[in-house]
């Protein structure tokens, strides 16, 4: 593009708010950032963290250079909410520490935020708090890669996906398809036969809940898998991921397009193409 269209642009960054609820913060912002750059998209990422929180895997420098608390970010306006999830699925909602900030956050995204997405825990947290869907723990993880199925093929969410897809899922917790159905504000876009379900949203397509893990990269289930071996976790290989199931091959990625697809999709239909121009309108009206 010449300069001088290019200075006639009138196009601004989105801003985009990350929190994240992982151990290793590190590792789980570079998933993310680096699915989130595959966008032409500008974007500015600003982190979050929760304060009453202190993480063990992440050094206090880093945390303290980096992330912002709540306190500082809630006068803003966002374009797009990101929250993680976390290896919490074993522990009622009302257990976890933050649970009350998380959940003054996820209130406050509805005036402040125009799409937000909630990955794994964060989606089964969020759908107990806006819908009252119950979350049920797992006897063994769900731990792999699982092929889905798509129920609602004109879903810009899943524009130009194959019609079945390939999708990481490791957790304990889960929540029912009939409960998700049932919901009058709740839609299921995919889910898996052995997974069950994977992504859904609201009918105003303000949210989107992800049950699995499409930002992450190669080696992810095989360090979680040999962490629990080194623990004494009796876990299990996880599934449709080494070939021949030999956990000393390397692993085969089958979901890297989709991924980058569904967030791809994300940013643009539902967060450029909705947000306002003018970020102090973001919650009240949709340009």
């Amino acid at each position: 593009m010449p300069k001088s269209e290019a200075q006639t642009q009138d196009i601004r960054p989105l801003h985009i708010l990350f929190l994240n609820l992982m151990p290793k913060k590190i590792e789980t912002e570079t998933h993310f950032l680096r699915i989130l750059s595959n966008s032409p998209m500008q974007i500015e990422l600003e982190l979050l963290h929760i304060k009453e929180h202190e993480s063990k895997n992440t050094p206090r420098e880093h945390i303290k250079s980096f992330y912002r608390k709540f306190s500082e970010v809630k006068d803003h306006k966002y374009d797009g909410l990101i929250i993680t999830g976390a290896p919490l699925g074993q522990i009622a909602f009302e257990d976890v520490s933050y649970w009350p900030q998380l959940q003054e956050i996820m209130t406050w995204s509805k005036t402040n935020v125009t799409s937000t997405m909630y990955i794994c825990w964060a989606a089964l947290a969020a759908a107990w708090h806006f819908y009252g869907i119950k979350k049920y723990v797992l006897t063994e993880k769900k731990f792999g890669v699982f092929m889905h199925q798509i129920h609602q093929p004109h879903h810009p969410i899943l524009r130009g996906a194959d019609d079945q897809f390939w999708a990481p899922h490791s957790r304990y917790g889960a929540i029912s398809v009939e409960d998700i159905k049932q919901h009058p504000e709740l839609e299921l876009i995919a889910d898996s036969e052995e997974a069950g379900p994977y992504l859904f949203a609201s009918r105003d397509q303000r949210s989107f809940f992800v049950l699995g893990h499409a930002e992450y990269d190669p080696v992810n289930l095989k360090a979680e898998y040999e962490r629990d071996i080194s623990a004494g976790i009796d876990t299990q290989i996880p599934e449709n991921y080494f070939p021949d199931n030999d956990p000393t091959r390397q692993p085969m990625v089958r979901w890297r397009s989709h991924g980058n697809l569904i967030f791809s999709n994300w940013l643009n239909y539902f967060v450029y193409q909705k947000t306002p121009f003018k970020r102090q309108n973001i919650g009240t009206v949709y340009e």
